[in-house]
C-alpha cells in the first residue's frame, strides 16, 4: 500500500488570528475554514522563533534554533545596533548546515518524491533546497521576500518570470498543481509549499483590494482608532524607536493577499481531489512567526495576543496550525496542548510509520498521539531564544512555557516576566513578583536549557550612552 502524501503549507509572517476559523472578522478564508472542518485545529501551536529563518530551520531539522546557532533571520546586516542599544546582538549561523539530515532527506529515503516550492531563506546557493534532500526546487533561494514584489517580473533566480502582472501566489500554486498532475503515481510525494505571502511588500490584486476597502467602510473600520504610537515599549526603557501598533484588522491590501492565498489553497486541494489523492494526503498548515503588527506599515493585528513578529510575547510566536490526517484526525476537532515547530519532523515520521531519528530531531516530540485522540506527549517545557534586536521593536530575550505558565527573561536588564496564559492570554499582568517560587523554577530550567543548547548570548555594548 502506498504511503500517504504530505502537503506542508507554511506561510510567512501570518498571525495566529489571521484566519476566520481563528477569530478574524475581517479576513475571509473559506477554503482554509473548510480544511479546518476536516482537521484538528491547534490553539496553542508555536513557531520556534519570532522571525522566519530560525523557525524554518527548526521544521527541517527537528532542532531548536539555539542548538543550530541559527537564531536570526538570514542576511539581516551587521549585528549590534551599536548606536542606540545597550547590547550587541549575539552572532549566529547564516545557513542551515548540510550536515543536518533534513526532513526532506529522511522522506526521500522513505521513497517519497520531494518537492520544494516558494520561500526558502536558509542560506546562499550551497544551502538551497537541492542540497537538503529536495529533488525539485521552484522559487526557493536565499531571498527572504520577493525582491521585485508579488507581480511579475519577480526577479527570483529559481523561478522564470511569468507574463507581466502575473501574481506570485497564483504562479506558485500553478506549479504545485502541475506537479500533482504530472507525478509518478506509484510514489508518494512530500510537497513543501512555503508561500512568500504575507511577507512584505504588502501587495494585493486590485479587485480584492477594492473589495476590502468597501468592506472596511461598511464595517466602519475607517472611523475607528487604527493605530497606537509610542516612542518606547512600556516594558523596555532603552529603545527610542517609534512603535506604531495596529489595533484592529483592517488593511485592505493585507486582506487581499490572504484571500488570494486562501483561494489558491482551495485550488490545490481541488486538484488533489480530482486526481483521487486528497483522501491519501496529510495536510499541515501553519506559519513561521507571528503577524507583523508593529512596523513596516503594521499590516495586521494579533489581539488578543501581545505584540507580533520580532517580539518574545505570544503575538510573535503563537501560530495557527491545522492538521488533516484523513481517516485519523477527528474532523472539526481542537487541541489545546502546546506544540512547537521542532515537533513536525518526528510527528511526520510517526504519521507515515517510519522509524524515529532521535539523533537528528533531538528537540522535537511527536504529537501524532494527539492527532489520534490519545494522551499528550510528556515534555519539560518548550523554549525560545532570540538574542537579537528585532526590526519590529522587540529586544533580546529567551523564554519558556511549561503548562499554563510562561516566563520571559530580557537580556538588557535581566528583567523577568511571568504570565499565566490560561487566565491572561494577552500577557497583561506580570506575576513574577507575586509567584516567586514559579518564577525561580522556570528561570532555573530556562538557564539549564540554554547551557544544554550552548546558546550564544548578546554582549554589553561599550559604546552605549543610555
Amino acid at each position: 500500500m502506498k504511503k500517504p502524501n504530505i502537503l506542508f503549507i507554511l506561510l510567512d509572517d501570518f498571525g495566529w488570528k489571521d484566519l476566520s476559523c481563528y477569530g478574524s472578522d475581517f479576513y475571509e478564508t473559506p477554503n482554509l475554514d473548510r480544511l479546518a472542518s476536516r482537521s484538528m485545529r491547534f490553539t496553542d501551536a508555536y513557531a520556534a522563533c519570532p522571525v522566519c529563518s530560525p523557525t524554518r530551520a527548526s521544521i527541517l531539522s527537528g532542532k531548536y534554533p539555539a542548538r543550530l546557532g541559527l537564531t536570526n533571520y538570514i542576511h539581516c546586516g551587521k549585528p549590534g545596533h551599536r548606536d542606540r542599544a545597550r547590547l550587541i546582538d549575539a552572532p549566529y549561523t547564516p545557513f542551515l548546515d548540510t550536515r543536518e539530515k533534513s526532513l526532506a532527506a529522511a522522506l526521500l529515503e522513505q521513497g517519497y518524491a520531494t518537492w520544494h516550492l516558494g520561500k526558502w531563506h536558509l542560506g546562499e546557493r550551497q544551502y538551497w533546497p537541492d542540497k537538503h534532500g529536495f529533488e525539485l526546487n521552484i522559487a526557493g533561494c536565499d531571498h527572504g521576500h520577493p525582491p521585485a514584489g508579488y507581480f511579475s517580473p519577480y526577479r527570483i533566480p529559481t523561478l522564470d518570470d511569468g507574463p507581466d502582472g502575473e501574481y506570485l501566489t497564483d504562479r506558485i500554486t500553478d506549479e504545485a498543481i502541475s506537479l500533482v498532475r504530472q507525478r509518478d503515481t506509484k510514489k508518494p510525494f512530500f510537497m513543501n509549499l512555503w508561500y512568500y505571502t504575507v511577507h512584505t511588500p504588502i501587495q494585493g490584486k486590485k479587485n480584492l483590494v477594492d473589495k476590502y476597502e468597501r468592506k472596511a467602510r461598511s464595517l466602519g473600520l475607517d472611523k475607528v482608532k487604527t493605530f497606537e504610537e509610542s516612542e518606547i515599549h512600556p516594558k523596555s526603557k532603552s529603545i527610542s524607536k517609534r512603535i506604531r501598533r495596529r489595533l484592529v484588522q483592517s488593511d485592505p491590501e493585507y486582506a487581499a493577499m490572504i484571500e488570494c492565498m486562501d483561494t489558491n489553497v482551495g485550488r490545490l486541494l481541488e486538484a488533489l481531489e480530482a486526481e483521487g489523492e486528497l483522501s491519501n494526503t496529510m495536510v499541515i498548515f501553519t506559519s513561521d512567526n507571528g503577524g507583523l503588527a508593529t512596523s513596516e506599515g503594521s499590516p495586521t493585528c494579533n489581539a488578543p495576543l501581545n505584540e507580533g513578529k520580532g517580539w518574545m510575547y505570544e503575538g510573535g510566536t503563537r501560530e495557527p496550525l491545522l492538521v488533516c490526517w484523513p481517516g485519523v484526525t477527528q474532523p472539526n476537532s481542537s487541541c489545546h496542548v502546546p506544540v512547537i515547530s521542532t515537533d513536525f519532523y518526528p510527528t511526520i515520521l510517526d504519521m507515515i510509520g517510519a522509524e524515529q531519528m532521535p539523533e537528528q530531531h533531538r528537540d522535537g516530540i511527536s504529537f501524532a498521539p494527539l492527532l489520534k485522540g490519545e494522551a499528550a506527549p510528556e515534555r519539560d517545557g518548550i523554549f525560545w531564544h532570540y538574542p537579537h534586536y528585532g526590526n519590529q521593536g522587540g529586544t533580546p530575550g529567551s523564554s519558556i512555557r511549561l503548562g499554563d505558565w510562561k516566563l520571559i527573561e530580557f537580556y538588557e536588564d535581566g528583567r523577568l516576566e511571568l504570565y499565566n496564559l490560561r487566565h491572561d492570554i494577552g500577557e497583561t499582568q506580570n506575576l513574577a513578583g507575586m509567584r516567586p517560587e514559579i518564577t525561580s523554577k522556570l528561570h532555573e530550567r530556562l538557564k539549564e536549557w540554554r547551557r544544554e543548547m550552548e546558546a550564544a548570548e548578546p554582549d554589553f555594548n561599550p559604546d552605549w550612552e543610555g
